[in-house]
């Protein structure tokens, strides 16, 4: 069994399409995506229709909840992706779940099993530790547990031997983010990031993959809508206060 896992692709469209292709290129036998499909400056609902079309298992993020959910106080990448989407997009996302047993020996989540907005191998901008790991997977016991929402791509085994993997993020290379405290999320390449895990001979391996593509095209359509940091994080895997 070959599982592609992709996650956090915020809109970007050119980065998704470049993941697609090699995708196809490795012979995987099934799909997920796990979540913050859309939210972002760049292309939410070209992405939307793209995903809408592909036999692939979807998680919602919380940015979709958060696109759901809009209010006065929301950020700015979620209330553009709102703007661009049309309610055939906005139901397909209502359908979403954070979470799903997706077999009986893979459980899927986007951060982790029981919260969509804590990460699950990260606390911030720090690798989080075995005991914090075990603390927030809770009961789930399948060998496989794919998690993204951090945008950090990262396989560890529990302390009961399952493999935990985030592929990383496909569409947003950098971040910057103010809780718990501010700091920086940073890949240091504008790639674009997945995984395939596959379980041979009943236990569970991991490939990360970081897949080059235009990533000065969506360069380009950030700072046309206004966002520079997008645009030097796309461009660089770095936030402008270290590129």
């Amino acid at each position: 069994m070959r599982i592609a896992l992709v996650s956090d692709i915020h809109g970007n469209l050119a980065a998704l399409e470049a993941v697609a292709a090699d995708i196809v290129r490795h012979g995987v036998d099934a799909v997920v995506n796990l979540g913050d499909s859309l939210s972002g400056p760049l292309l939410p609902r070209e992405t939307a229709q793209f995903l809408m079309a592909q036999d692939w298992t979807h998680l919602a993020g919380n940015h979709e909840r958060q696109i759901l959910e809009l209010h006065p106080g929301s950020g700015a990448a979620d209330r553009y992706a709102h703007a661009q989407l049309a309610p055939r997009e906005l139901a397909w996302i209502a359908t979403l779940k954070p979470a799903l047993q997706y077999s009986a020996d893979v459980f899927l989540c986007h951060g982790t099993p029981s919260s969509d907005i804590t990460g699950l191998l990260e606390t911030a901008d720090r690798h989080a530790g075995a005991a914090d790991i075990e603390q927030r997977l809770g009961q789930v016991d399948a060998g496989l547990i794919a998690c993204g929402h951090t945008h950090v791509a990262r396989s560890v085994r529990s302390a009961r031997g399952q493999l935990i993997v985030n592929p990383g993020s496909v569409g947003q290379p950098a971040y910057a983010d103010d809780h718990p405290y501010p700091h920086a999320i940073e890949s240091g390449a504008p790639d674009a990031r997945y995984a395939i895990v596959e379980c041979r001979q009943g236990l569970w391996q991991a490939q990360l993959l970081s897949i080059p593509y235009d990533h000065q095209s969506m360069a380009a359509l950030a700072r046309r809508n206004g966002r520079e940091d997008w645009a030097a994080a796309l461009a660089s895997g770095y936030m402008p206060m270290s590129a």
